[in-house]
């Protein structure tokens, strides 16, 4: 049988938090009826609740697998937000393949801006194909949207246990008019991405 994978991913944007990238597998003749939970769309035309909804229907599902990688904003100073996305989605690939031998047999399908290691560097054997849009135009990479956005929501509400004073559950490590004041007013953290934030400091709120 042959597998379609898709990769996506979360977080490229936010002052806070890791970058999160999910790749997820499903038979290439699979397919989702709209009379399980509606259309399925991508990460950023579903609400929360829908999302949460689709989570637990992808856990549920046999047929989808799926595996996540993050990288945290320590890394991500040191080098920067795409390379530390795209060692993202290579691990999140790779995790994926050693859950299931099955796989073998794939195409890759990334969402644009995301792209695995050239094959005669990582010695691998796959068709991999970056395409813009891709979370609103392929299924896999779909569901891997959604998985990314829920476990990285997740994980900012826990960390907003740990960092109270910066609203985390409200803005999930985005740059809003919240977090940008309780920078200015108490600065960073250690879960903040230095090399994001600094501009963020010193700027005017009006």
């Amino acid at each position: 049988m042959k597998y379609l994978i898709g990769i996506d991913e979360v977080g490229r944007g936010p002052l806070a938090g890791p970058v999160v990238v999910s790749a997820a597998a499903i038979p290439k003749n699979f397919k989702i009826s709209q009379r399980i939970l509606g259309k399925l769309k991508d990460s950023k035309q579903l609400s929360k609740k829908q999302r949460e909804e689709w989570y637990r229907y992808f856990v549920a599902e046999k047929r989808i697998s799926f595996s996540v990688a993050r990288i945290y904003p320590l890394q991500i100073d040191r080098t920067n937000i795409s390379k530390s996305a795209n060692k993202a989605a290579f691990l999140a690939y790779h995790r994926l393949l050693e859950r299931n031998k099955a796989f073998k047999n794939h195409q890759v399908l990334l969402d644009g801006g995301l792209y695995l290691k050239n094959k005669k560097e990582s010695g691998e054997v796959y068709s991999a194909k970056t395409i813009i849009k891709g979370d609103e135009k392929h299924l896999p990479i779909m569901i891997a949207s959604i998985v990314a956005k829920v476990i990285r929501d997740r994980y900012m509400v826990r960390l907003a246990k740990e960092y109270p004073q910066y609203g985390f559950e409200n803005h999930k490590g985005y740059g809003t008019r919240e977090h940008r004041k309780a920078l200015e007013k108490i600065g960073p953290s250690d879960v903040h991405r230095l090399t994001f934030i600094r501009k963020y400091t010193t700027m005017s709120l009006k």
